[in-house]
């Protein structure tokens, strides 16, 4: 099952022709520069605008075609927007109550107690909408989505309005979303950390057009699209907890190439993982280092070559199990390794991120 959506769109000064095939499941991050259509389409796949022309198929649901438009209060979806929009004279939980109303007894199929304990927001449920924080009033918004027993949930960059502590606060919510949700997610947002911690399933639009979509690991790592070539680009790589070494304080993380080596974090054993490795922390050499004390270190082949500015390149490596992971040194060092596709090398990552927990979908 999938979901299906053609929008062609003419405005004044801006256009939309897209035509993607998305998953049914996990998170899909719709991502790419400011004004390339990210919220147009989103609001497209939810109704609320109508473009004739449009095609949705929502599995075996149809939502729209040239001949039939299902109205927006009719698609079984959840939709979170950069504001929470709570009605501030309810409390928490009257504003939870509001959407579930207006379903009917045989279509409510969450109970409500599930997004309120996902979202931890138990303790508020009785606190006027208006005194909440930042990060409280999205993390209502996002259970009152839910709590309408949707098919989809849209989210269009839920934390673009909130400070740095309020996104630290709710990110890990976020994260328990993608363990627990049967629904596919598609998120909208132009934030490369977001996007990594979070997305299963990448679509990068440029100037109204699909660039590039597929899964997390390889559209990062493609040299023909601008993330590879940004300052933070990186490789997203999924690991397993292989075992903690109590007298270093260190936690070992096994990948198909060798073994991740970071702080010590309390995970239990055979946890799965991800893991962000960024460009501009991973070196190059052409034999396996023993002086040296980084201690991740992997086989791997050059498989592709890029120049991403006038000093320096990025390298894209594929390592065992077919896992690439992208390097950003210099011209002179490319040229000084003789690096070409195909050349078997060492990569050297200094630093690694753990990202999050993760529930594969199936």
């Amino acid at each position: 099952m999938s979901i299906q959506a053609r929008f062609k769109v003419d405005k004044k000064n801006f256009s939309l022709d897209i035509d993607v095939e998305l998953p049914a499941h996990g998170i899909t991050s719709i991502t790419g520069a400011s004004g390339c259509g990210k919220t147009t389409l989103l609001r497209a796949i939810a109704g609320l605008d109508h473009y004739p022309n449009g095609f949705l198929k929502m599995g075996d649901d149809l939502w729209q075609d040239k001949d039939f438009f299902l109205a927006p209060h009719k698609r079984a979806l959840g939709y979170v927007f950069q504001e929470a929009s709570l009605f501030p004279h309810l409390n928490v939980l009257k504003n939870l109550e509001y959407g579930i109303k207006r379903l009917a007894k045989s279509e409510r199929k969450v109970s409500l107690d599930k997004p309120i304990e996902l979202l931890g927001i138990q303790h508020l449920l009785k606190r006027p909408s208006s005194h909440l924080s930042g990060g409280e009033r999205q993390r209502v918004a996002i259970a009152r989505a839910l709590a309408v027993s949707p098919k989809i949930l849209l989210m269009d960059e839920p934390l673009a309005a909130l400070d740095l502590a309020s996104k630290q606060e709710i990110i890990p919510y976020l994260e328990s979303l993608h363990e627990e949700l049967e629904i596919p997610v598609l998120y909208v947002s132009h934030s490369a950390d977001e996007v990594s911690r979070l997305a299963d399933y990448l679509v990068v639009l440029n100037e109204g057009k699909v660039e590039a979509s597929g899964d997390i690991i390889n559209v990062l790592t493609r040299l023909n699209l601008p993330l590879a070539h940004a300052d933070d680009a990186s490789a997203v790589i999924h690991a397993t907890v292989a075992a903690h070494d109590e007298k270093y304080n260190l936690t070992y993380l096994d990948i198909p190439a060798g073994r991740f080596t970071v702080t010590q974090k309390d995970l239990p054993i055979g946890k799965s993982v991800r893991l962000r490795v960024h460009a501009k922390d991973v070196s190059i050499t052409l034999q396996r280092q023993t002086d040296t004390s980084i201690l991740n270190l992997f086989p791997a082949v050059v498989d592709e070559i890029s120049r991403a500015s006038h000093a320096q390149v990025t390298v894209r490596l594929i390592t065992a199990g077919n896992i690439p992971m992208l390097s950003r040194i210099t011209r002179k060092s490319a040229e000084l390794l003789d690096l070409e596709k195909g050349k078997e090398v060492f990569i050297q990552a200094k630093s690694v991120s753990l990202l999050s927990l993760l529930s594969h979908p199936e």
